[in-house]
């Protein structure tokens, strides 16, 4: 690979001045521009990033703080924001943060460390106030999946309180009352919420929900299946699931008809995010849908304006909202 050095010595001028070229900057005279670029290109040099970033205090890259690129949410998330970010002449940088306070404080630093122009972070654990203080020093700052009100207007959020109680009303409306609900062990605000607005939902229409019926696990097939297996053993009454996400759901499903406990018939589930599995899962699952894609396109928009000095107007809220996808997992009696 060509080195800088090289395409000064080709071009008969200095690395000062190849660098000002790369960089698009000053006191380069057009055709001293146009004979460097056509030296770089036919020599295919490619810039040194780190180096880049260095001069310029710039890097033309998109840094995205994700909890698990394993799961297929975070996926999607990182591939909508490739998306946008490649309209745009951007590269992206993802990071790994896991759901922990020092992976994600560790995986927002890695993206300092590359001088991100804008930086599109899923925390769930760090405190309000690290964030807010990262939106006052990164000028491309956005938070994903989370609303902080000092900063309402760099979050791009979903409303899990309204989500929960749609769930609830669907099941309600398909005439059932006995219900059990599977949530996430992670210690975040996603499941509290969803659980909140669950209860809003069965309160105003007089259904009790026993805390028996509530059971915790990891937010995976695997949590799923041992949610279901303890609301068993416990003899819970249910006649409706109501699951964390799309995965839990299908753990559920697959663990109660191996207790010959059909889905439908005898159980509905519903799940929550309708990814991929949502689809393909027997029964197909009716779930909530997450617009994880709009939610990421729209807060790399975000970011790249913020990035560039450009600020919203005041009072625009970034607020998304979950929408019901029926399937066949979900019978009225």
């Amino acid at each position: 690979m060509a080195t800088m050095k090289q395409i000064a010595d080709v071009a008969g001028v200095s690395q000062a001045t190849v660098s000002r070229v790369i960089n698009d900057g000053p006191k380069v005279g057009y055709a001293t521009r146009q004979r460097v670029q056509n030296i770089i290109k036919e020599l295919n040099y490619r810039p040194n990033a780190n180096a880049r970033a260095l001069a310029t205090s710039r890097s033309d890259t998109i840094g995205v703080v994700v909890a698990d690129l394993y799961e297929p949410f975070f996926a999607a998330l990182a591939h909508s924001v490739d998306i946008v970010a490649r309209k745009n002449g951007t590269q992206i940088l993802i990071s790994g943060g896991t759901f922990g306070e020092q992976a994600e404080q560790k995986a927002i630093d890695t993206l300092l460390g590359h001088r991100c122009d804008a930086m599109i972070v899923h925390s769930k654990t760090l405190a309000d106030k690290v964030l807010i203080d990262l939106a006052a020093a990164v000028p491309g700052f956005v938070l994903i999946n989370r609303f902080i009100p000092e900063i309402a207007g760099r979050c791009v959020w979903l409303d899990n309180r309204a989500g929960g109680r749609l769930m609830a009303q669907y099941m309600i409306r398909q005439g059932h009352r006995k219900f059990a609900v599977i949530s996430s062990d992670f210690p975040i605000e996603d499941p509290v919420h969803r659980i909140e607005g669950i209860r809003d939902a069965l309160s105003a229409a007089n259904i009790e929900l026993p805390d028996m019926n509530i059971e915790y696990g990891a937010p995976n097939q695997e949590g799923g299946e041992a949610a279901i297996q303890n609301l068993l053993s416990k003899g819970a009454n249910f006649t409706a699931v109501l699951a964390y996400n799309d995965a839990m759901a299908s753990g559920a499903m697959s663990t109660l008809m191996d207790h010959d406990i059909g889905v439908p018939e005898h159980v509905s589930v519903i799940g929550y995010d309708d990814i991929i599995l949502a689809k393909y899962c027997r029964p197909k699952l009716t779930t909530l849908r997450y617009p994880i894609e709009l939610m990421a396109s729209k807060a790399t928009d975000l970011a790249l304006q913020y990035a560039k000095g450009i600020v919203p107007a005041n009072n625009i809220t970034f607020k998304f909202q979950p929408t019901i996808v029926k399937r066949d997992s979900v019978a009225t009696i």
